[in-house]
């Protein structure tokens, strides 16, 4: 409550009496702690040096010998959700993340925005004195409000925190990623060529805004989150850490599971007796055929050879990013503020399965539905990981390095979806040193951790609205617990994409159901029963042995769900999530206007070609024989079209998945003069995976120059990012004909029209013509 003026207020300032105290901003409590949140994405328990694993983690292991590593924290098993609990302290229902922001459906469990009763830990911290930071990964934006025009309200300015420097969506390329800094869109600072990586770039922010803050601010405590896009598709690692594990995995992701638990079980992480869990688990008829492992002994020479390089490349993505994560704490230490910083390493879900059985050198295709085809794949063999790939490993990997528990990310369901890593280091604070805890608890429990670190409470009414109370519990009692000592956390529930379970004091009660399955029949599912308390990786279905313990866990789901509205349940497929129709600040319309000189259009607000005819008509003015470029581009080399110009010539070319060769039309040559060029699909039918399969012609002016049968992408280019460019191509270039920028020169662009109506093409072409008139 604001303080009252008590001071005195005559008509002379010399008779009159000042009083700061009501517009004094908050002090911080004395000795709060700094707090580095860093949390990785996409990684199983089993995948990391410091819990047994293969993947070398010098800063990750030097926190954990400096303080506490957590064998049962969990997740929500998906991106999106799990950050908003670290947002919040709120389960990702109640958030209104139920799924990714880009399958945000009109239910309250699931509008992708935050509710006004859900204040973040940035706006808490924040008003309380702290200096508040948020690099790397959102995902917390909804993907029509990822626009220049768009609402600012979920961005992380908005949300409490003083800088940003990252990107919106949940994934990016990391050697061209798609970057904003604050509450705008940039371009990347340097090339690959260069030595650009994310990671990188995204530490050398962090240090330059603590050395900021250090400056002008010493005495002020800072919260930072430190999201890096690993370990995320695409895997893209620096070579030469990606050549340090060679060999590594040669033997196969079943002998990596045995090789690992024994390791785990060693280090103290699992209990000894911990069983191993199948690794295809599920009943035929519920796992779906892109979750299923293919058996390493029934892999082909090249295949063995391709996926063995795929967690290579995986495990020098996650080393490089830990390295420089290791420069934040080198400068924490040589600046001393090391032992009073509160330090969080940890994961967002298991590792992830959307590599399909065979890997992919285009995770794209796995958000379009489409399978891999290995002589297509083995082309990228010694280039994997490299700016000329988007690739993610096999599903044997995401088992891999879930050991021991089933399955992996998206599943809510099993462990393998949910239990994560989570380091805690605090030197000041935490007396022990190398030790393992196991109590049970969970992502919605870091931010009441924070909390209590901090010496704050949190608000029951913020900017005037009363507050959801925080889901999760504080974890710092156990700072100074022993390993085994009981948790003070009594139940979770769990529900993702159509799976769900919930834990309550030791048990467990999981539906057998697959996520993205669209199986529904809810109502049919057959529920099984895990005592966790003494089968940690959920090995024996105890349901018919308990069958009362199991009916009072699967009540107390529904009780959960109701409470924080997690219902309607969604299993639908990815293609049909991410296509489901949204609100948007613009009407959707059959035509759409482009001009030069704007920031490149996300997909999420761009013109929607998917499924459809559409046509393409940009007016030119060509004034050097010479002129060249990009004069329409959305999407990049993994999947996007592009017209532009080239030695003469009018280019239309559609990058269907990054599947070489590029489909492409071409003109003969054009001179200089004023031109209205442009390029026609026309889908004719679906083809066996939902791509259109139709007829694009090519036009300069009137006549038809170029024709020929075409394919389409049934899904988006991206999840977000490469957005619609005119003019040039932004990040990574959608067709090898020319290279990124591929900024047009030598005449003008008028702008660019984009038709998805039932308009024909030459009545386009006189609207076009017509917009884009000039004296």
């Amino acid at each position: 409550m604001a303080k009252k003026f008590s001071g005195k207020i005559d008509l002379d300032v010399r008779s009159s009496k000042a009083d700061w105290a009501p517009f004094d901003l908050a002090k911080a409590p004395e000795g709060a702690p700094n707090v580095l949140v860093i949390l990785y994405d996409d990684t199983g328990m089993a995948a990391w040096s410091p819990y047994g694993g293969k993947i070398n983690m010098p800063t990750a292991q030097r926190l954990a010998d400096n303080g506490l590593m957590y064998s049962q924290w969990h997740t929500t098993a998906l991106c999106s959700p799990t950050r908003s609990t670290f947002l919040t302290g709120r389960n990702h229902n109640l958030n209104g993340m139920g799924a990714i922001t880009e399958a945000a459906n009109g239910f309250p469990g699931y509008s992708g925005r935050l509710p006004a009763e859900c204040a973040t830990i940035g706006q808490v911290l924040q008003e309380n004195g702290f200096s508040t930071f948020w690099l790397g990964k959102d995902h917390n934006v909804p993907e029509q409000d990822i626009a220049s025009g768009g609402s600012r309200s979920e961005w992380p300015v908005q949300k409490g925190f003083d800088r940003f420097y990252g990107f919106l969506g949940g994934e990016t390329n990391q050697w061209y990623p798609d970057l904003v800094e604050d509450n705008h869109f940039i371009e990347q600072p340097y090339s690959p060529d260069e030595g650009y990586h994310l990671s990188k770039d995204l530490a050398d922010k962090a240090i330059g805004m603590l050395r900021d803050q250090k400056a002008s601010n010493p005495s002020k405590p800072w919260y930072m989150w430190f999201c890096p896009g690993a370990n995320h598709a695409p895997h893209h690692s620096p070579k030469e850490y990606a050549d340090k594990y060679k060999g590594q995995f040669d033997d196969g992701y079943e002998a990596y599971r045995d090789w690992v638990l024994k390791r785990m079980i060693e280090k103290g992480v699992m209990p000894k007796g911990t069983q191993m869990t199948p690794i295809n688990p599920l009943p035929a008829d519920v796992l779906p055929d892109a979750d299923a492992v293919r058996p390493w002994s029934e892999l082909n020479g090249d295949e063995k050879k391709l996926f063995a390089r795929m967690a290579e490349v995986y495990a020098g993505f996650s080393e490089y990013t830990d390295v420089q994560v290791g420069r934040i704490i080198d400068y924490l230490e040589q600046s001393g503020q090391l032992d009073n910083t509160l330090v969080m390493y940890c994961a967002d879900n298991g590792a992830s399965g959307e590599g399909g059985p065979n890997g992919s050198v285009n995770e794209n295709k796995f958000f379009n539905g489409f399978p891999d085809e290995l002589s297509e794949n083995m082309k990228y063999l010694d280039v994997l990981g490299g700016p000329d790939t988007y690739n993610h490993y096999a599903t044997g990997w995401a088992t891999a390095f879930s050991t021991p528990f089933q399955m992996f990310k998206r599943y809510s369901n099993y462990a393998g979806g949910t239990c994560d890593p989570l380091i805690i280091s605090w030197p000041k604070g935490i007396k022990a040193r190398g030790e393992i805890r196991h109590q049970y608890h969970h992502s919605v429990d870091i931010v009441p951790t924070i909390l209590d670190v901090c010496g704050l409470t949190f608000p029951k009414v913020y900017r005037g609205v009363e507050q959801y109370p925080l889901s999760g519990v504080s974890m710092r009692y156990s700072f100074d617990s022993k390993p085994d000592a009981p948790t003070t956390k009594k139940r979770q529930y769990y529900a993702m994409l159509g799976t769900r379970g919930l834990w309550e004091d030791g048990w467990k009660a999981v539906a057998i159901h697959a996520p993205l399955s669209s199986a529904g029949h809810f109502d049919k599912d057959v529920w099984q029963l895990y005592h966790v308390d003494e089968d940690r990786s959920e090995s024996k279905d105890l349901a018919s042995e308990h069958p009362d313990k199991l009916k009072a866990l699967i009540k107390a789901w529904f009780d959960e769900a109701d409470a924080n509205k997690v219902l309607p349940l969604d299993d639908r497929s990815a293609v049909e999530l991410l296509g489901i129709e949204r609100p948007q600040a613009e009407p959707p319309r059959d035509t759409y206007i482009y001009y030069p000189g704007t920031s490149p259009v996300p997909e999420g607000v761009a013109v929607n070609t998917r499924g459809r005819s559409f046509k393409i008509l940009a007016d030119v003015q060509i004034d050097d024989a010479r002129a060249s470029g990009v004069l329409f581009a959305h999407g990049s080399r993994f999947g996007g079209h592009a017209l532009f110009i080239k030695d003469k010539k009018l280019y239309y070319v559609y990058n269907f998945l990054g599947i070489k060769p590029e489909q492409q039309l071409v003109s003969g040559e054009l001179k200089p003069g004023k031109y209205t060029l442009g390029a026609e699909f026309i889908r004719e039918k679906a083809g066996k995976y939902g791509e259109s399969i139709g007829h694009a012609k090519l036009y300069v002016n009137e006549k038809v120059v170029a024709e020929g049968p075409m394919r389409t992408q049934p899904g988006k280019f991206t999840l977000s990012g490469d957005g619609l460019c005119v003019g040039c191509d932004s990040g990574d270039n959608v067709s090898q004909e020319y290279t990124s920028p591929g900024a047009f020169t030598g005449g003008t662009i008028l702008g660019v029209g984009v038709s998805v109506g039932k308009d024909q093409y030459l009545d386009l072409e006189k609207q076009a013509q017509a917009a884009f008139a000039v004296d």
